[in-house]
């Protein structure tokens, strides 16, 4: 393993508002050390998405220990934790199945000092447990909806909800649902409109753009 495979992008917070990320999905421990390595070497902070808990549990003793690991939303903050301010986003779920990419988003926005709302179960099949909480939705400027399966909340949030409406499709749902693709078809094709839609399970993409919004 040489540090050429590595070149981390410490001025991502100056450009864009918020730090580099690290996707650990298929990087070996050896490239992660490394990663992590330089991270330390630099007194920088970092995220890590997608470190599940067989590639967190391999990393050597020194930098497991200095993780704060997250195993539902398979995140890890390493580096000094800030100050997460008052809730400026909501998070909300259809089903409980969609909890770990909404736990990204939390994580993600929690990184970056935003604190969130997070809303579970609220899914159509069931509409009376969104209008239970809608008022508590509708006075957010932020709202990511995170939806498998036939993916119509981000529609009916979207026809709701006065502040910016993410939707991020979820790969739940049985064989029609394709892996999350008839979710995002649905997105795309929504007849809310100004609806933003990431991609099939991106609950990191989507916290991003909301704050990208939030820091406008």
């Amino acid at each position: 393993m040489t540090d050429d495979q590595i070149k981390l992008d410490w001025e991502r917070r100056r450009r864009l508002g918020f730090d580099e990320a690290v996707f650990c999905s298929g990087k070996s421990t050896a490239q992660l050390t490394a990663i992590l390595d330089q991270v330390a070497a630099a007194e920088e902070r970092m995220l890590l998405t997608r470190l599940d808990q067989a590639a967190f549990s391999a990393l050597p003793d020194i930098h497991r220990s200095a993780l704060d690991h997250d195993p539902v939303s398979r995140t890890a903050f390493f580096g000094a934790p800030i100050q997460v301010n008052a809730r400026r986003a909501a998070v909300v779920t259809a089903g409980t199945s969609d909890v770990p990419v909404a736990a990204e988003a939390v994580r993600t926005l929690e990184f970056n000092g935003i604190g969130s709302l997070a809303i579970h179960d609220v899914g159509v099949a069931g509409l009376w447990r969104l209008v239970e909480r809608i008022d508590e939705i509708k006075a957010l400027p932020v709202v990511i909806v995170v939806a498998g399966m036939d993916g119509a909340l981000p529609s009916v949030v979207g026809g709701l909800a006065p502040g910016l409406v993410i939707a991020v499709p979820t790969s739940v749902g049985y064989g029609a649902a394709r892996h999350g693709e008839t979710a995002l078809n649905a997105a795309l094709a929504s007849c809310a409109p100004g609806l933003v839609v990431c991609n099939i399970d991106n609950g990191y993409g989507a916290a991003c753009a909301a704050i990208r919004a939030l820091g406008r």
